[in-house]
């Protein structure tokens, strides 16, 4: 990991989560001083509003690419901004596959974000089948390249980036640091192609059964930057152990 890529630990605590578990989580994050590093934390948006995070920052788990309007059920950049968030994911696996989001609505969102003055956490990744034929790196590299769509290098470069193979996600199974990092230059090829700045810059996180114990051999690899954390992210301990291994 160079000096100019601050770490970063994000916790996405998907459809989990209540007014105790926010409770609990703010406590905790705000007795540890975090100066070396960013962590976020990713609830349900309902619980947004709720966290009085001075340590820590807070994230979005999703974002419509829409303006606000007659879109029911969607929530727009504005209105995040107005519940504290300053982070969004984009285009996580599970967004792709049950709410059939491509590669060009990704894109979408992802500029919709970098507009409003929020920060996107692109998720890519590949399926089991995918990395089982060999075509990880044409399938990562269509969902990156398919990017510049709808933004620019230059837009790019205040967003983070992070690789989640779908197959690691949720499974126990975990990429091995080796693994992921040839995922993570990989994706910094990708974008050098465009910007050898935005490449060199770009913080890319590792998610994928990320826990206390494999933490710290996944994030000592040169190109990853921390972690997109889901599990283990709903226990204050744990998450704060990962945090703690990013440092």
């Amino acid at each position: 990991m160079t000096e100019k890529r601050t770490p970063m630990v994000a916790g996405n605590w998907k459809m989990n989560g209540d007014r105790s578990l926010v409770e609990s989580f703010t406590n905790a994050l705000n007795d540890k001083a975090f100066d070396r590093m960013d962590v976020i934390v990713c609830p349900p948006s309902v619980y947004l509003s709720m966290f009085n995070a001075e340590h820590f920052q807070i994230g979005a788990q999703d974002v419509s690419h829409l303006d606000n309007g007659a879109h029911t059920g969607d929530i727009s950049t504005e209105m995040l901004k107005e519940l504290g968030a300053r982070y969004v994911i984009v285009g996580h696996s599970e967004r792709r596959e049950d709410h059939n989001e491509t590669n060009l609505l990704v894109a979408k969102k992802v500029a919709r974000v970098i507009e409003s003055g929020l920060i996107p956490i692109i998720c890519v990744g590949e399926a089991l089948s995918v990395r089982e034929a060999g075509e990880e790196k044409l399938f990562i590299g269509e969902q990156v390249a398919a990017l510049f769509s709808e933004v620019t290098a230059d837009q790019l470069k205040q967003s983070v980036i992070a690789y989640e193979p779908v197959w690691a996600i949720g499974t126990g199974k975990t990429a091995s640091p080796e693994q992921a990092q040839d995922i993570h230059r990989f994706i910094r090829h990708v974008l050098s192609e465009h910007d050898a700045d935005l490449a060199d810059g770009i913080r890319i996180l590792y998610g994928g059964s990320v826990k206390a114990n494999n933490a710290q051999a996944l994030f000592s690899q040169p190109d990853i930057d921390g972690g997109l954390i889901g599990g283990a992210s709903l226990n204050t301990k744990d998450f704060i152990a990962i945090c703690q291994a990013a440092i």
